[in-house]
């Protein structure tokens, strides 16, 4: 007895005949791929003989030659079942991991264009794309695994510090040091006070209370820093003054983190875990201290030397996530570390070639980050709850945007500078994100809360850059009146 195979690899189609009794193979005709799905469904195999072997293969379609009729096919229905099953191999090839790094490589590549012609921030688009794409969009979402892609835009914030570190050494840093100290600290203490209160007064626990008014209380740098980059405004009274916010902010994820776990239990042995936090705090500041000095100068000039492109740019990467590996194996931030790691190399000679190698893969990894954070974004929780949920996002920037508009004003910045840093750094924080899931998982809030934060951190984030926009504009228009 004899049988046509239609095989369909990842890559390729094949036509076979095969003899069962001498299990010979030959090529043979194509028959009607109707009259295959008629007779047999679709099996996985993988044939032999003595010098011969079929492999990779994905989709297998059989016909009986002889017995049971049916005539040959037309060319064009024969040429439409072959594409079919050719497509339904190749779908089914490229699922998972395979079809999460092509949607996500192409949105990279597809949204800045077309944000760009619709006029739009690149941030925005990425979001929406997100939303779009992630586990609450559409069909229940075309990425197979969030959790890897997760992983994989948190390494796009730690590249993208590490680059802002690299435009600031440490006599800048100190020359900040009444916007990191002062006008941050401020800030933080001011805000998650107003949010504790606020949380207590609905009737939620303390443990929540200081969850809450702690992660609230945190801007997002990924956010704020991109778009001071994008206009240009690092350098302006008020990008210094947001950017010492951000590095308190920075600063205070620390012990926000270590409290969670201890909060749960009831506050036992907070005073040890926050004596733990400072040691490691000293150790890391330490090790930074070592590597810039005696290990970081020596090794980027011994690599430079060989003039080997691949190898400087896999001693960055290797500089990168190491220093955000051991500040976060000590309990810290990771994106402390890189922050820190890039101020050290902020004065090193090789600092501009360090940037224009890392400026792609930061690009791209960032991006992903921004498309990541509209996963968080429920659309089914929105239009179900939407008066609290707008009532949540509104509440939270008008609360920080006026707070940090009042401390700016009483740190010597124009009403206009203040007014802009009020709403640039008006929405939560990535970091909201962990803190909010650790207090989930440790009982502190339950589902739904967790959930409705999420998605209004989430929201926050997305409008910064129309905040952004409106903040200019009034400072334009205050500056304006000011001259009249």
């Amino acid at each position: 007895m004899k049988s046509t195979l239609i095989v369909v690899s990842g890559v390729a189609l094949s036509t076979i005949s095969i003899d069962a009794r001498s299990h010979r193979i030959s090529p043979f005709h194509i028959r009607s791929s109707a009259s295959f799905g008629r007779r047999l469904s679709p099996a996985v195999v993988s044939l032999k003989d003595d010098t011969h072997a079929t492999a990779g293969v994905t989709s297998l379609l059989c016909v009986p030659r002889g017995g049971g009729g049916g005539a040959p096919a037309t060319a064009s229905s024969s040429s439409t079942g072959i594409v079919s099953a050719l497509l339904f191999g190749l779908l089914n090839y490229i699922k998972g991991a395979k079809s999460d790094t092509l949607c996500l490589l192409t949105t990279t590549a597809v949204v800045p264009p077309i944000c760009k012609r619709l006029g739009m921030s690149n941030i925005l688009g990425f979001l929406l794309a997100g939303m779009a794409l992630g586990p609450n969009g559409i069909k229940g979402g075309l990425i197979a695994d969030v959790h890897r892609t997760e992983m994989l835009a948190d390494l796009g914030i730690v590249f993208f510090l590490f680059e802002m570190g690299l435009h600031i050494n440490f006599d800048t840093l100190m020359s900040m040091k009444k916007d990191v100290f002062g006008l941050g600290l401020a800030q933080v203490v001011l805000t998650s006070s107003f949010v504790a209160g606020i949380a207590k007064f609905c009737g939620l626990s303390s443990a929540a209370m200081v969850v809450l008014g702690g992660g609230l209380a945190l801007s997002s740098s990924a956010f704020v820093l991109q778009l001071l980059k994008d206009k240009q405004q690092l350098e302006t009274r008020h990008g210094k003054s947001s950017l010492g916010v951000l590095i308190l902010q920075d600063l205070a994820v620390v012990p926000l983190l270590v409290v969670t776990p201890l909060l749960a239990g009831g506050g036992d042995g907070m005073g040890k875990a926050f004596a733990s936090a400072g040691v490691a705090f000293i150790m890391a500041t330490a090790a930074l201290g070592v590597c810039g000095k005696y290990i970081f100068d020596p090794l980027f000039d011994w690599v430079v030397s060989a003039s080997n492109q691949e190898a400087f740019v896999g001693l960055i990467l290797a500089t990168v996530l190491g220093m955000s590996f051991l500040t976060e194996g000590l309990g810290l931030s990771n994106t402390l570390g890189s922050f820190a790691s890039g101020m050290i190399l902020a004065t090193s000679r090789h600092k501009e070639k360090i940037e224009a190698e890392l400026s792609p893969f930061r690009g791209v990894l960032v991006g992903l980050f921004f498309f990541s954070v509209g996963f968080e974004i429920d659309l089914a929780l929105i239009t179900s709850k939407f008066g609290l949920v707008a009532s949540i996002v509104l509440g939270i920037m008008a609360l920080k945007g006026t707070i940090i508009t009042c401390l700016c004003r009483m740190f010597g910045l124009t009403l206009g500078e203040s007014q802009r840093a009020g709403f640039l750094l008006s929405e939560v924080s990535e970091f909201a994100f962990v803190a909010f899931r650790m207090a989930r998982s440790y009982g502190i809030l339950d589902e739904e809360t967790t959930r409705l934060m999420l998605t209004a951190v989430s929201l926050t984030m997305a409008l910064t850059p129309l905040a952004e926009e409106l903040g200019a504009r009034i400072a334009s228009s205050l500056e304006k009146d000011k001259i009249e």
